[in-house]
């Protein structure tokens, strides 16, 4: 994937999702963020929270990982230490962490940024339950994504027959299956998400070379408006909801009080009197 991400064709994908990114990441306050994977993209530079992290399922060993790793284990302990781990310059990896087992504890997270990781995965279900089990309350999910249903992913499927016929080369990078926009809603849906609108995006023909990418350019703003759910990727924000019970008290059955009329009761003394002057 990041030696993909360095042709012509992956530099459009990440112009396009780092401008993405940076719409909606600038308006999500909180404490605590982390990207899962992709670390050439830095999908967290214009976020405002204040501890952030990267993390990837790759990193090779040597005194950089360990060091990485070391660094990276007080800062989840303390929760407070800055993104900003420069061990070398070629290196932008944070922490070493696995998809399926983050080193986070539960509703813990307020922003989580998943590009391309639920493709990476090898089991994308535990990814997104690992995403629900460390996201908080009303806390964010924003997951980028390949859209099988484009002219990108009709090359792709077009390149996996070509190599098994030992002709051709795949266009994408061969990581994982792509899953399908509508898909991956009723995957978030299950999982108690508020999915917002989605946004597609790399409308321009499966070429290879910056030139003939930059000669489809005018097919972006045709794509948008003409087939918007048909672009290279898509980008998808969900929000994570609690449902909430409040248990009912049982309804009391008031007894019914029955109305007597009043019954007039005579008076002895004057009974007696009458009788007295009766005689």
């Amino acid at each position: 994937m990041q030696n993909w991400l360095k042709t012509p064709p992956g530099q459009y994908l990440l112009d396009w999702e780092k401008a993405q990114l940076e719409r909606v990441v600038a308006d999500i306050f909180g404490y605590h963020a982390l990207q899962l994977g992709l670390p050439d993209l830095n999908g967290l530079e214009a976020s405002r929270i204040p501890h952030r992290w990267v993390a990837s399922p790759y990193l090779s060993g040597g005194d950089d990982a360990v060091a990485i790793n070391n660094i990276a284990t007080k800062a989840i302990n303390t929760m407070a230490i800055d993104i900003n781990i420069d061990i070398k310059e070629d290196l932008k990896i944070a922490f070493y962490a696995e998809f399926e087992a983050l080193p986070f504890a539960e509703n813990s997270l307020d922003l989580l940024i998943l590009p391309h990781s639920l493709e990476l995965s090898p089991d994308p279900h535990a990814t997104l339950r690992e995403a629900e089990r460390v996201l908080m309350p009303e806390g964010k999910l924003i997951i980028c994504g390949f859209n099988p249903l484009s002219l990108w992913g009709f090359k792709q499927k077009r390149s996996h027959l070509y190599k098994r016929l030992n002709f051709g080369d795949l266009y994408l990078p061969e990581a994982g299956e792509m899953i399908a926009y509508r898909r991956l809603r009723d995957w978030l849906r299950l999982l108690n998400f508020d999915v917002e609108p989605g946004h597609f995006g790399c409308y321009r023909p499966a070429v290879r070379s910056a030139g003939m990418l930059q000669r489809f350019a005018w097919v972006d703003k045709l794509g948008e408006r003409y087939w918007p759910i048909f672009g290279a990727v898509y980008f998808v924000v969900a929000v994570k909801r609690v449902r909430g019970m409040r248990m009912i008290s049982p309804i009391k059955k008031l007894n019914k009080i029955t109305n007597t009329a009043p019954v007039s009761v005579a008076n002895k003394s004057i009974n007696t009197q009458a009788t007295v002057e009766n005689r």
